[in-house]
């Protein structure tokens, strides 16, 4: 009776993944209410909050030696202390986006980015740590620079906030592969080489903005994003560990969709010149999605067989 009520690891994953999507989204929609707290100050109580909140999930999951396996390294090669501070300022400078973009009618454009992250991925796994790749992969990654080059020759570029999601997380997870820090440990250390400079952020603004005293109701709604935005981040966490990676991989498309949905539902708009770059990239995806789910069902027969 127990067995059967309790949910099966995979769909308990999958709700997890899902769950983590539906909370980004919801931070995406809710950040212009934090208005007019700018952009860096939103980031800086996130950056404050999140820190003691995965310290706190670790202890929870009896992962403490994480932390101490990175402070083991640090004091073994003291120069790796120098990576995993721009390590920080690279995660640093994504969840500034992040939270600038609703703010500034732009988060499609950081949506588009998500979208691209992937496929750039899949470039760098193979060129980089010489990953097999499957036709479908090379098909997706072709049908996606077909939407850049479209946009390269109607725009003259891609927007700096796409290049920034797409381009400065595979650098940023990188950085994390080489210095061996790969894991919520490292992302400990990376919150905590720039807490300084997160302090001082929000310190600027407590004593010169005009946020906090003209509107005294972020004192406590701004720390309350920042605890839900950490939330969101161990859901995400979790759902790495119950998912197999490509599972994880293919339900990661989730988050970039809803984003451009809340993007849209407060008011910007896809401009007509710009659909042929969203239909390249949203079809690359499809394509990336339909063949991972293909092998994802053919490994489970071969199991069964």
């Amino acid at each position: 009776m127990n067995s059967s009520a309790a949910a099966p690891p995979l769909s308990r994953g999958v709700l997890v993944s899902l769950g983590s999507s539906v909370s980004f989204a919801i931070l995406y929609f809710a950040t212009p209410m934090l208005s007019p707290l700018p952009a860096e100050a939103i980031w800086a109580v996130r950056a404050l909050v999140t820190l003691p909140f995965v310290g706190l999930a670790l202890l929870a999951m009896r992962r403490r030696s994480l932390i101490v396996e990175v402070g083991s390294l640090v004091r073994r090669r003291p120069i790796a202390l120098l990576g995993i501070l721009i390590c920080g300022l690279m995660l640093s400078a994504q969840l500034w986006v992040f939270g600038w973009a609703p703010l500034h009618g732009r988060g499609l454009q950081v949506a588009l980015g998500y979208f691209l992250l992937p496929l750039v991925l899949v470039v760098i796994g193979k060129f980089l740590y010489r990953d097999h790749l499957r036709w479908w992969q090379w098909v997706a990654a072709g049908v996606a620079a077909i939407g850049v080059v479209w946009e390269i020759v109607r725009m003259g570029g891609v927007s700096w906030e796409t290049l920034l999601v797409a381009l400065g997380y595979p650098v940023y997870f990188v950085l994390r592969r080489s210095l061996g820090t790969g894991h919520i440990g490292g992302m400990f250390w990376e919150l905590l080489t720039v807490l300084p400079l997160a302090a001082t952020v929000l310190g600027i603004e407590i004593a010169n903005g005009t946020a906090f005293s003209e509107h005294p109701d972020l004192q406590w709604t701004a720390p309350l994003f920042a605890l839900f935005a950490a939330f969101a981040l161990l859901l995400y966490i979790l759902a790495s560990k119950l998912l197999s990676m490509s599972l994880f991989g293919l339900l990661s498309y989730a988050e970039p969709a809803l984003l451009v949905v809340a993007s849209l539902l407060l008011g910007e708009t896809i401009a007509s010149g710009e659909w042929p770059t969203y239909i390249a990239i949203w079809l690359a995806v499809a394509i990336l999605v339909l063949g991972g789910l293909g092998e994802l069902l053919r490994a489970r027969r071969t199991r069964l067989d």
